[in-house]
Protein backbone atom coordinates (compact mmCIF):
# COMPACT_ATOMS: atom_id res chain seq x y z
CA UNK A 1 0.00 0.00 0.00
CA UNK A 2 2.74 2.58 0.80
CA UNK A 3 4.37 1.61 -2.73
CA UNK A 4 0.97 2.35 -4.47
CA UNK A 5 0.17 5.36 -2.76
CA UNK A 6 4.11 6.59 -3.55
CA UNK A 7 3.70 5.36 -7.01
CA UNK A 8 0.24 7.09 -6.73
CA UNK A 9 1.07 10.85 -6.30
CA UNK A 10 4.68 10.20 -8.65
CA UNK A 11 2.49 9.71 -11.28
CA UNK A 12 -0.04 12.80 -10.80
CA UNK A 13 3.47 14.87 -11.35
CA UNK A 14 4.82 13.17 -14.11
CA UNK A 15 1.25 13.21 -15.84
CA UNK A 16 1.06 17.39 -15.24
CA UNK A 17 4.27 17.54 -15.88
CA UNK A 18 3.56 15.99 -19.66
CA UNK A 19 0.35 18.18 -19.83
CA UNK A 20 2.76 21.30 -20.23
CA UNK A 21 3.53 19.61 -23.49
CA UNK A 22 0.03 20.64 -24.82
CA UNK A 23 0.94 24.45 -24.37
CA UNK A 24 4.30 24.87 -24.97
CA UNK A 25 6.06 25.80 -28.38
CA UNK A 26 8.70 24.67 -29.60
CA UNK A 27 11.17 27.21 -29.29
CA UNK A 28 14.35 27.99 -27.29
CA UNK A 29 12.57 30.36 -25.21
CA UNK A 30 9.92 28.67 -24.67
CA UNK A 31 11.70 25.80 -23.18
CA UNK A 32 13.68 27.50 -21.53
CA UNK A 33 11.77 30.35 -19.77
CA UNK A 34 8.37 29.19 -20.87
CA UNK A 35 8.37 32.47 -22.85
CA UNK A 36 8.08 34.64 -20.12
CA UNK A 37 4.28 34.12 -19.40
CA UNK A 38 4.13 32.45 -15.87
CA UNK A 39 1.09 33.85 -13.87
CA UNK A 40 2.38 35.19 -10.38
CA UNK A 41 0.63 32.27 -7.98
CA UNK A 42 2.81 29.99 -10.32
CA UNK A 43 5.68 31.50 -10.05
CA UNK A 44 5.64 31.84 -6.17
CA UNK A 45 5.05 28.47 -5.27
CA UNK A 46 7.53 26.89 -7.69
CA UNK A 47 10.18 29.11 -6.82
CA UNK A 48 9.04 27.67 -3.00
CA UNK A 49 9.28 24.35 -4.34
CA UNK A 50 12.60 24.42 -6.01
CA UNK A 51 14.20 26.40 -2.54
CA UNK A 52 12.41 24.16 -0.24
CA UNK A 53 14.32 21.55 -1.42
CA UNK A 54 15.73 17.67 -0.15
CA UNK A 55 17.64 20.19 1.97
CA UNK A 56 14.82 21.32 3.44
CA UNK A 57 13.19 17.43 3.72
CA UNK A 58 16.78 16.15 4.91
CA UNK A 59 18.92 18.36 6.07
CA UNK A 60 17.14 21.42 7.69
CA UNK A 61 15.05 18.55 9.68
CA UNK A 62 17.97 16.11 10.46
CA UNK A 63 19.84 19.48 11.75
CA UNK A 64 16.65 20.62 13.71
CA UNK A 65 16.55 17.07 15.35
CA UNK A 66 20.23 17.00 16.36
CA UNK A 67 20.75 20.45 18.24
CA UNK A 68 17.08 21.65 18.54
CA UNK A 69 15.27 25.29 18.69
CA UNK A 70 18.31 27.07 17.53
CA UNK A 71 17.87 26.23 13.83
CA UNK A 72 15.08 28.48 13.74
CA UNK A 73 17.65 31.59 12.95
CA UNK A 74 17.97 29.27 9.86
CA UNK A 75 14.51 30.20 8.69
CA UNK A 76 14.76 33.97 10.33
CA UNK A 77 17.77 34.49 8.86
CA UNK A 78 17.56 32.62 5.37
CA UNK A 79 14.15 34.32 5.14
CA UNK A 80 15.02 38.15 6.28
CA UNK A 81 17.50 37.75 3.31
CA UNK A 82 16.24 36.47 0.58
CA UNK A 83 13.06 39.44 1.33
CA UNK A 84 15.49 42.35 1.53
CA UNK A 85 17.76 41.30 -1.72
CA UNK A 86 14.25 40.62 -3.61
CA UNK A 87 13.47 44.42 -3.04
CA UNK A 88 14.89 45.42 -5.29
CA UNK A 89 16.60 42.50 -7.34
CA UNK A 90 13.62 40.38 -8.48
CA UNK A 91 11.86 43.02 -11.18
CA UNK A 92 15.46 44.22 -12.50
CA UNK A 93 16.41 41.00 -12.78
CA UNK A 94 12.89 40.44 -15.02
CA UNK A 95 12.92 43.70 -17.01
CA UNK A 96 16.64 43.41 -18.02
CA UNK A 97 16.19 39.25 -19.22
CA UNK A 98 12.96 40.69 -21.65
CA UNK A 99 14.97 43.73 -22.70
CA UNK A 100 18.67 41.57 -23.34
CA UNK A 101 16.21 38.48 -24.80
CA UNK A 102 18.84 36.48 -22.74
CA UNK A 103 17.19 32.28 -22.16
CA UNK A 104 20.29 32.19 -18.87
CA UNK A 105 21.09 33.82 -15.50
CA UNK A 106 24.90 34.29 -16.68
CA UNK A 107 23.63 35.50 -20.08
CA UNK A 108 21.18 38.21 -18.49
CA UNK A 109 24.26 38.98 -16.13
CA UNK A 110 27.07 39.48 -19.16
CA UNK A 111 24.62 41.74 -21.57
CA UNK A 112 23.13 44.04 -18.08
CA UNK A 113 22.56 47.27 -19.99
CA UNK A 114 22.94 46.54 -23.05
CA UNK A 115 26.69 45.14 -22.56
CA UNK A 116 28.35 41.80 -24.16
CA UNK A 117 31.01 40.24 -21.57
CA UNK A 118 31.45 37.11 -23.72
CA UNK A 119 34.19 35.82 -20.76
CA UNK A 120 31.83 36.83 -17.78
CA UNK A 121 29.18 35.20 -19.79
CA UNK A 122 31.56 31.86 -20.49
CA UNK A 123 32.37 31.92 -16.82
CA UNK A 124 29.27 31.61 -15.38
CA UNK A 125 28.08 29.17 -17.35
CA UNK A 126 30.80 27.03 -15.91
CA UNK A 127 30.42 27.56 -12.51
CA UNK A 128 26.31 27.02 -13.18
CA UNK A 129 27.05 23.75 -14.44
CA UNK A 130 29.48 23.18 -11.88
CA UNK A 131 27.97 23.80 -8.69
CA UNK A 132 24.03 23.02 -9.83
CA UNK A 133 25.28 20.00 -11.20
CA UNK A 134 26.51 18.64 -8.16
CA UNK A 135 23.74 20.57 -6.41
CA UNK A 136 21.30 18.03 -8.30
CA UNK A 137 23.00 15.43 -7.53
CA UNK A 138 22.57 15.89 -3.67
CA UNK A 139 18.48 16.34 -4.46
CA UNK A 140 18.81 12.51 -5.90
CA UNK A 141 20.76 11.41 -3.65
CA UNK A 142 18.03 12.48 -0.77
CA UNK A 143 15.13 10.75 -2.46
CA UNK A 144 17.39 7.82 -2.58
CA UNK A 145 17.85 8.03 1.16
CA UNK A 146 13.87 7.71 1.74
CA UNK A 147 13.47 4.91 -0.25
CA UNK A 148 16.10 3.15 0.95
CA UNK A 149 14.50 3.37 4.86
CA UNK A 150 11.13 2.62 4.53
CA UNK A 151 11.50 0.28 1.71
CA UNK A 152 14.74 -0.82 2.00
CA UNK A 153 16.01 -0.86 -1.54
CA UNK A 154 19.29 0.30 -2.56
CA UNK A 155 20.48 4.10 -2.56
CA UNK A 156 20.80 3.46 -5.89
CA UNK A 157 17.57 2.90 -7.58
CA UNK A 158 15.94 5.93 -5.52
CA UNK A 159 17.86 8.06 -7.25
CA UNK A 160 17.63 6.39 -10.61
CA UNK A 161 13.57 6.70 -10.22
CA UNK A 162 14.11 10.54 -9.32
CA UNK A 163 16.27 11.19 -12.52
CA UNK A 164 13.87 9.35 -14.90
CA UNK A 165 10.77 11.02 -13.67
CA UNK A 166 12.51 14.48 -14.09
CA UNK A 167 13.97 14.11 -17.41
CA UNK A 168 10.53 12.48 -18.51
CA UNK A 169 8.89 15.70 -17.73
CA UNK A 170 11.22 18.38 -18.83
CA UNK A 171 11.65 16.88 -21.64
CA UNK A 172 8.31 17.00 -22.60
CA UNK A 173 7.61 20.80 -21.71
CA UNK A 174 11.00 22.31 -20.45
CA UNK A 175 10.87 25.09 -17.79
CA UNK A 176 6.84 24.70 -17.74
CA UNK A 177 6.45 21.35 -16.88
CA UNK A 178 9.13 22.09 -14.16
CA UNK A 179 7.30 25.00 -12.86
CA UNK A 180 3.72 23.32 -13.43
CA UNK A 181 5.29 20.05 -11.73
CA UNK A 182 6.63 22.51 -9.03
CA UNK A 183 3.12 23.98 -8.37
CA UNK A 184 1.56 20.46 -7.62
CA UNK A 185 4.47 19.35 -5.49
CA UNK A 186 4.08 22.36 -3.65
CA UNK A 187 0.88 21.42 -2.37
CA UNK A 188 1.94 17.64 -1.39
CA UNK A 189 4.43 19.06 0.15
CA UNK A 190 2.76 21.13 2.85
CA UNK A 191 0.46 18.75 3.20
CA UNK A 192 2.46 16.27 3.94
CA UNK A 193 4.12 18.18 7.04
CA UNK A 194 1.03 19.58 8.21
CA UNK A 195 -0.08 15.63 8.39
CA UNK A 196 3.11 15.06 10.14
CA UNK A 197 2.79 17.81 12.76
CA UNK A 198 -0.56 17.01 13.87
CA UNK A 199 -0.73 13.16 14.37
CA UNK A 200 3.05 13.47 15.85
CA UNK A 201 2.14 15.99 18.33
CA UNK A 202 -1.24 13.70 18.90
CA UNK A 203 0.95 11.02 19.53
CA UNK A 204 2.90 12.54 21.87
CA UNK A 205 0.04 14.03 24.38
CA UNK A 206 -0.81 17.15 23.24
CA UNK A 207 1.14 20.76 22.91
CA UNK A 208 1.96 20.80 26.64
CA UNK A 209 3.43 17.58 26.95
CA UNK A 210 5.05 18.23 23.16
CA UNK A 211 6.78 21.40 24.97
CA UNK A 212 7.66 19.41 28.47
CA UNK A 213 9.42 16.73 26.58
CA UNK A 214 11.59 19.15 24.31
CA UNK A 215 12.90 20.82 27.57
CA UNK A 216 13.88 17.58 28.99
CA UNK A 217 15.70 16.59 25.73
CA UNK A 218 18.84 18.31 27.05
CA UNK A 219 19.27 21.52 29.25
CA UNK A 220 20.42 23.79 25.98
CA UNK A 221 18.44 21.54 23.16
CA UNK A 222 15.94 24.52 23.35
CA UNK A 223 18.12 27.62 23.60
CA UNK A 224 17.23 30.03 21.30
CA UNK A 225 20.81 30.72 20.75
CA UNK A 226 23.25 28.15 19.41
CA UNK A 227 26.18 28.02 22.46
CA UNK A 228 29.40 30.24 22.10
CA UNK A 229 32.18 28.15 19.66
CA UNK A 230 35.19 28.23 20.78
CA UNK A 231 36.52 30.54 17.91
CA UNK A 232 33.62 32.88 17.89
CA UNK A 233 33.35 33.35 21.61
CA UNK A 234 30.55 36.00 22.63
CA UNK A 235 30.22 36.95 18.91
CA UNK A 236 29.22 32.62 17.81
CA UNK A 237 25.82 33.10 18.13
CA UNK A 238 25.70 36.82 16.47
CA UNK A 239 27.89 35.16 13.88
CA UNK A 240 25.86 32.24 13.35
CA UNK A 241 22.71 34.20 12.54
CA UNK A 242 24.76 36.22 9.70
CA UNK A 243 25.78 33.30 7.85
CA UNK A 244 22.41 32.57 7.41
CA UNK A 245 21.18 35.72 6.83
CA UNK A 246 23.56 35.84 3.99
CA UNK A 247 22.33 32.16 2.84
CA UNK A 248 19.38 34.41 2.42
CA UNK A 249 20.26 37.06 0.16
CA UNK A 250 22.04 33.85 -1.51
CA UNK A 251 19.42 33.21 -3.20
CA UNK A 252 19.75 35.86 -5.91
CA UNK A 253 22.73 33.91 -7.20
CA UNK A 254 21.06 30.64 -7.45
CA UNK A 255 20.26 30.37 -11.19
CA UNK A 256 17.94 27.76 -10.89
CA UNK A 257 15.37 29.48 -8.85
CA UNK A 258 16.01 32.93 -9.76
CA UNK A 259 14.77 31.91 -13.59
CA UNK A 260 11.63 31.32 -12.35
CA UNK A 261 11.03 35.14 -11.70
CA UNK A 262 12.81 35.67 -15.16
CA UNK A 263 9.61 33.33 -16.25
CA UNK A 264 7.00 35.84 -14.84
CA UNK A 265 4.83 37.33 -17.30
CA UNK A 266 4.83 40.91 -16.38
CA UNK A 267 7.83 43.03 -14.23
CA UNK A 268 4.72 44.69 -12.18
CA UNK A 269 3.43 41.64 -10.93
CA UNK A 270 6.39 40.94 -8.62
CA UNK A 271 5.24 42.72 -5.44
CA UNK A 272 2.09 40.22 -5.79
CA UNK A 273 4.20 36.91 -6.63
CA UNK A 274 6.67 38.02 -3.41
CA UNK A 275 3.36 37.97 -1.23
CA UNK A 276 2.25 34.63 -2.52
CA UNK A 277 5.87 33.29 -2.50
CA UNK A 278 6.85 34.70 1.21
CA UNK A 279 3.21 33.20 2.98
CA UNK A 280 4.03 29.89 1.64
CA UNK A 281 7.69 29.67 2.38
CA UNK A 282 7.24 30.74 6.15
CA UNK A 283 4.70 28.65 6.57
CA UNK A 284 6.29 25.70 5.41
CA UNK A 285 9.68 26.18 7.03
CA UNK A 286 8.08 26.47 10.39
CA UNK A 287 6.41 23.17 9.62
CA UNK A 288 9.81 21.92 9.08
CA UNK A 289 11.17 22.70 12.27
CA UNK A 290 8.48 21.65 13.81
CA UNK A 291 8.75 18.23 12.53
CA UNK A 292 11.79 17.76 13.26
CA UNK A 293 10.87 18.32 16.58
CA UNK A 294 7.95 16.16 17.24
CA UNK A 295 10.84 13.43 15.54
CA UNK A 296 13.13 14.14 18.05
CA UNK A 297 11.04 12.91 21.32
CA UNK A 298 9.41 9.82 19.21
CA UNK A 299 12.00 8.25 17.99
CA UNK A 300 14.89 8.30 20.76
CA UNK A 301 17.75 5.96 19.54
CA UNK A 302 19.90 8.69 18.35
CA UNK A 303 23.11 6.56 19.10
CA UNK A 304 22.76 4.73 15.31
CA UNK A 305 20.38 7.50 14.26
CA UNK A 306 20.89 9.09 11.21
CA UNK A 307 19.33 12.32 11.56
CA UNK A 308 18.64 13.13 8.06
CA UNK A 309 16.15 10.27 7.80
CA UNK A 310 14.00 11.28 10.77
CA UNK A 311 10.84 12.37 8.33
CA UNK A 312 10.46 9.06 6.72
CA UNK A 313 11.37 7.16 9.66
CA UNK A 314 8.49 8.71 11.72
CA UNK A 315 6.06 8.52 9.22
CA UNK A 316 6.59 5.07 8.85
CA UNK A 317 6.28 4.19 12.57
CA UNK A 318 3.10 6.89 13.18
CA UNK A 319 0.68 6.78 9.99
CA UNK A 320 -1.25 4.12 8.11
CA UNK A 321 0.24 3.26 4.83
CA UNK A 322 -1.59 5.22 2.29
CA UNK A 323 -0.64 8.30 4.15
CA UNK A 324 3.17 6.88 4.22
CA UNK A 325 2.83 6.88 0.85
CA UNK A 326 2.02 10.44 0.83
CA UNK A 327 4.49 11.67 2.86
CA UNK A 328 7.79 10.02 0.75
CA UNK A 329 6.01 11.89 -1.80
CA UNK A 330 6.56 14.80 -0.32
CA UNK A 331 9.96 13.97 0.43
CA UNK A 332 10.23 13.00 -3.20
CA UNK A 333 8.55 15.87 -4.56
CA UNK A 334 11.10 18.12 -2.81
CA UNK A 335 14.33 16.92 -4.46
CA UNK A 336 12.58 16.68 -7.96
CA UNK A 337 10.96 20.36 -8.16
CA UNK A 338 15.24 21.18 -7.14
CA UNK A 339 16.70 18.74 -9.26
CA UNK A 340 14.70 19.65 -12.15
CA UNK A 341 15.09 23.42 -12.06
CA UNK A 342 19.12 22.99 -11.97
CA UNK A 343 19.18 20.23 -14.75
CA UNK A 344 16.96 23.16 -17.17
CA UNK A 345 19.64 25.77 -15.81
CA UNK A 346 22.88 23.73 -16.68
CA UNK A 347 20.65 22.62 -19.90
CA UNK A 348 20.59 26.71 -19.87
CA UNK A 349 24.50 27.57 -19.65
CA UNK A 350 25.08 24.74 -21.95
CA UNK A 351 23.03 25.99 -25.14
CA UNK A 352 23.44 29.38 -24.25
CA UNK A 353 26.85 30.53 -22.00
CA UNK A 354 29.29 27.97 -23.41
CA UNK A 355 29.02 28.83 -27.26
CA UNK A 356 27.50 32.34 -27.29
CA UNK A 357 27.88 33.15 -30.88
CA UNK A 358 26.63 29.90 -31.67
CA UNK A 359 22.74 29.39 -32.20
CA UNK A 360 21.45 26.15 -30.94
CA UNK A 361 18.17 24.51 -32.13
CA UNK A 362 15.28 23.33 -29.53
CA UNK A 363 16.53 19.28 -30.51
CA UNK A 364 20.50 20.28 -28.99
CA UNK A 365 18.59 21.50 -25.66
CA UNK A 366 16.61 18.87 -25.13
CA UNK A 367 20.05 16.61 -26.00
CA UNK A 368 21.68 18.69 -23.66
CA UNK A 369 18.88 18.03 -20.67
CA UNK A 370 19.56 14.26 -21.52
CA UNK A 371 23.57 14.97 -20.87
CA UNK A 372 23.22 16.84 -17.41
CA UNK A 373 20.30 14.47 -15.94
CA UNK A 374 22.70 11.46 -16.91
CA UNK A 375 25.88 13.26 -15.25
CA UNK A 376 23.92 14.11 -12.04
CA UNK A 377 22.65 11.22 -11.33
CA UNK A 378 26.54 9.38 -11.97
CA UNK A 379 27.30 11.37 -9.49
CA UNK A 380 24.19 10.85 -7.01
CA UNK A 381 25.08 6.81 -7.25
CA UNK A 382 29.10 7.80 -6.40
CA UNK A 383 28.95 10.23 -3.97
CA UNK A 384 28.37 9.21 -0.41
CA UNK A 385 28.03 13.00 1.23
CA UNK A 386 25.53 13.72 3.30
CA UNK A 387 23.10 16.06 1.74
CA UNK A 388 23.24 18.82 3.87
CA UNK A 389 26.87 19.36 3.43
CA UNK A 390 26.73 19.29 -0.82
CA UNK A 391 23.80 21.71 -0.54
CA UNK A 392 25.34 24.22 1.43
CA UNK A 393 29.21 23.80 -0.65
CA UNK A 394 26.53 24.11 -3.58
CA UNK A 395 24.59 27.05 -2.37
CA UNK A 396 27.39 29.42 -0.48
CA UNK A 397 29.54 28.77 -4.20
CA UNK A 398 26.48 29.77 -6.45
CA UNK A 399 25.82 32.80 -3.62
CA UNK A 400 29.17 33.94 -3.34
CA UNK A 401 29.91 33.85 -6.95
CA UNK A 402 26.29 36.00 -8.43
CA UNK A 403 25.14 37.57 -5.49
CA UNK A 404 27.45 40.24 -5.50
CA UNK A 405 27.29 41.08 -8.97
CA UNK A 406 23.52 41.23 -9.25
CA UNK A 407 23.01 43.23 -6.59
CA UNK A 408 25.40 46.58 -7.60
CA UNK A 409 24.03 46.02 -11.21
CA UNK A 410 20.57 46.20 -9.35
CA UNK A 411 21.55 49.29 -7.92
CA UNK A 412 22.99 50.67 -11.44
CA UNK A 413 26.64 50.54 -10.79
CA UNK A 414 28.61 50.80 -13.86
CA UNK A 415 31.05 47.38 -13.30
CA UNK A 416 33.32 46.75 -16.15
CA UNK A 417 34.38 42.97 -17.57
CA UNK A 418 37.34 42.18 -15.89
CA UNK A 419 35.57 43.87 -12.12
CA UNK A 420 33.24 41.59 -12.87
CA UNK A 421 34.87 38.87 -13.69
CA UNK A 422 37.25 39.10 -10.03
CA UNK A 423 34.12 39.63 -8.13
CA UNK A 424 32.53 36.08 -9.37
CA UNK A 425 35.92 34.53 -8.73
CA UNK A 426 37.18 36.03 -5.84
CA UNK A 427 33.40 35.42 -4.15
CA UNK A 428 33.84 31.72 -4.77
CA UNK A 429 37.66 31.79 -3.63
CA UNK A 430 37.25 33.73 -0.13
CA UNK A 431 34.13 30.72 0.17
CA UNK A 432 36.26 28.03 -0.39
CA UNK A 433 39.54 29.34 1.73
CA UNK A 434 37.32 30.21 4.37
CA UNK A 435 35.61 26.41 4.29
CA UNK A 436 39.39 24.79 4.22
CA UNK A 437 40.16 26.39 7.10
CA UNK A 438 37.15 25.09 8.99
CA UNK A 439 35.95 28.81 9.76
CA UNK A 440 32.57 27.61 8.88
CA UNK A 441 32.19 26.49 12.32
CA UNK A 442 32.35 30.55 12.92
CA UNK A 443 29.46 31.44 10.09
CA UNK A 444 28.28 29.97 7.35
CA UNK A 445 31.15 29.92 4.27
CA UNK A 446 28.61 32.44 1.87
CA UNK A 447 29.42 35.33 4.34
CA UNK A 448 32.86 36.20 3.60
CA UNK A 449 32.97 34.73 0.23
CA UNK A 450 29.82 37.45 -0.57
CA UNK A 451 31.84 39.66 1.12
CA UNK A 452 34.41 38.89 -0.50
CA UNK A 453 32.56 39.88 -3.88
CA UNK A 454 31.73 43.25 -2.13
CA UNK A 455 35.24 44.16 -1.18
CA UNK A 456 36.70 43.54 -4.68
CA UNK A 457 34.02 45.91 -5.75
CA UNK A 458 34.25 48.58 -3.51
CA UNK A 459 38.34 48.22 -4.15
CA UNK A 460 37.66 48.60 -7.86
CA UNK A 461 35.80 51.81 -7.45
CA UNK A 462 38.39 53.38 -4.86
CA UNK A 463 41.00 52.95 -7.40
CA UNK A 464 38.72 54.34 -10.18
CA UNK A 465 37.80 57.20 -8.51
CA UNK A 466 42.08 57.69 -6.88
CA UNK A 467 42.93 57.32 -10.83
CA UNK A 468 40.39 60.19 -11.72
CA UNK A 469 41.33 62.21 -9.44
CA UNK A 470 45.15 62.06 -10.69
CA UNK A 471 44.09 62.38 -14.16
CA UNK A 472 42.21 65.96 -13.61
CA UNK A 473 45.30 66.78 -11.36
CA UNK A 474 47.14 66.81 -14.20
CA UNK A 475 44.75 68.23 -16.35
CA UNK A 476 44.84 71.19 -14.35
CA UNK A 477 48.49 71.00 -13.84
CA UNK A 478 48.95 71.32 -17.76
CA UNK A 479 46.23 73.86 -18.49
CA UNK A 480 48.13 76.20 -15.46
CA UNK A 481 51.15 75.63 -17.13
CA UNK A 482 49.79 76.98 -20.70
CA UNK A 483 47.91 79.87 -18.74
CA UNK A 484 51.62 80.84 -17.51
Amino acid sequence: MIILSFLFFLLLFVVVGVASAFFRHKNNADYLIAGRSVKPWLVALSAVATNNSGYMFVGQIGFTYMYGLHSIWLMIGWITGDFLSSLFVHKKLRQQSEKEKSLSFAATLSEWGGQNYKYLRFIGGIITILFLGTYAAAQLNAGSKALHVLFGWDYAFGAIIGAAIVLLYCMAGGIRASIWTDAAQSFVMIIAMVLMVVVGVNEIGGLSAFTEGLHNVSPDYMNLFPPANDFGGALGPALFVLGWLFAGVGVIGQPHIMVRFMALDNPSHITRTRAYYYAWFTTFYVMTIIAALVARLLITDTGSFDAELALPTLAEQLLPSVLVGLVLAGLFAATMSTADSQILSCTASITNDLWPNKKFGYMANKIATFAVTLIALAIALSGNKSVFALVLIAWSALGSAFGPLLIVRSLKQNVSELVSVAMVLGGIGGMLVWRSYGLNDITYEIAPGMLTGFVIFGVSKAIGALSSSAKDDAADTQKQGKTA
